[in-house]
């Protein structure tokens, strides 16, 4: 690559990122128990990635009724944001900046982890799909997500209203913006999908009121804390757990161009990244552009050259990179420089765990001192 723009600076929201390799949100299940509570380990693992443009974090429960997997970190307590502020003031100080991923999981969930034994979604239509959850015997494993309940239509604002005190929170925290999850079938997707959403009342059945419920909350959370500092993911693409719906590429360039009018700060799509995984055309992505005028990233396992001549073409402005950032750190260095990267630990846990494969893999100028490489 000559010249490539990838490693120049660029304007997201207020804020001017300098480089446009930023860290994808990725869910490592690191939290203390009891109460999902940010630690120390979840600062250091975050600080030594914080060259990146912009560090999404993991993604981040808004309520108790949020949550769909074992120690996943939420951000509506006060000891969960006093965790959290720890966590931006290591990135900060080492010249980073990060956005809080807000979710809430709804059918994607376990009876486990609600009161009354029931997950929550826009319809009691049960997902083809599974959760990590860590049993009485405190091992991790994978479990079928059982049939959620349907949500009552009084009980949808309370949630919207979960997301602005979320979000407020994370501000509280000492985030530079947030990033709401909208898609790989959480909540918000559910809503978006036919598939999904069977509602008969203002939130189901046509596209404008199937998008009603997330341009509500971008809404509200605009409001609340300026819409420079708020992004969206959507992940028109991908049809997995249940999510299949011809309608679905219309119903996200519809609530897009909501979404401009709003004057958020990005959109970000998670792209499908296994090898018979639909393509994201060309034609959408210039579909997007002509309605949504703010900054848009991607992520979906890219090479670097790849990512290069979508920025090129003007087609996105930012690249998320995921698990080559999980075992490269330093990644923006590397890149840069063209040098080697580090593979992933396959003995060590993606999900829970220590500081194996977390905070143990070393960046470029450690392993030369140490003679590895």
């Amino acid at each position: 690559m000559s010249d490539p723009l990838l490693f120049t600076q660029k304007k997201l929201g207020n804020l001017i990122l300098p480089n446009r390799i930023l860290m994808a949100p990725m869910t490592r299940s690191r939290t203390t128990q009891p109460g999902d509570i940010p630690n120390q380990l979840m600062a250091k693992y975050y600080a030594q990635r914080a060259s990146a443009g912009l560090i999404i974090s993991e993604a981040t429960q808004i309520s108790c009724q949020g949550k769909g997997y074992s120690f996943t970190p939420g951000i509506y307590t006060a000891s969960q944001v006093a965790g959290w502020k720890e966590i931006t003031h290591a990135v900060q100080q080492k010249g980073g900046r990060i956005f809080c991923q807000l979710w809430h999981v709804g059918r994607m969930s376990h009876s486990t982890f609600h009161e009354d034994g029931q997950p929550v979604a826009p319809s009691a239509l049960a997902p083809d799909a599974q959760v990590w959850v860590v049993n009485e015997k405190g091992v991790g494993e994978m479990v079928d997500c059982p049939t959620p309940r349907a949500l009552a239509t009084q009980e949808i604002q309370s949630i919207v209203e979960d997301y602005v005190h979320a979000a407020e929170n994370a501000m509280m925290a000492g985030f530079n913006g947030v990033e709401i999850h909208s898609g790989n079938g959480y909540l918000i997707d559910q809503f978006l999908r036919r598939s999904s959403n069977q509602r008969h009342d203002q939130y189901g059945g046509s596209k404008e009121n199937r998008i009603r419920f997330a341009v509500e909350v971008i809404t509200a959370i605009s409001q609340a804390i300026g819409p420079e500092k708020v992004g969206i993911r959507l992940a028109p693409f991908i049809t997995q757990r249940g999510m299949q719906d011809e309608e679905a590429i219309d119903t996200i360039l519809l609530a897009a161009e909501h979404f401009n009018r709003l004057g958020i700060a990005y959109v970000h799509l998670a792209e499908a990244d296994w090898d018979d995984a639909p393509v994201v055309t060309e034609s959408f992505r210039q579909a997007l552009r002509r309605k949504f005028h703010g900054a848009i990233i991607v992520a979906g396992n890219y090479e670097p050259e790849q990512a290069e001549a979508l920025i090129e073409q003007g087609l996105v402005d930012f690249v998320a990179f995921g698990r080559k950032f999980i075992s490269n750190p330093d990644l923006v260095y590397r890149l840069t420089h063209q040098l080697p990267l580090s593979p992933i630990n396959p003995d060590a846990p993606l999900f829970g765990g220590s500081e194996q494969g977390y905070t143990d893999y070393a960046d470029f100028q450690q392993l030369r001192a140490k003679g590895a490489i």
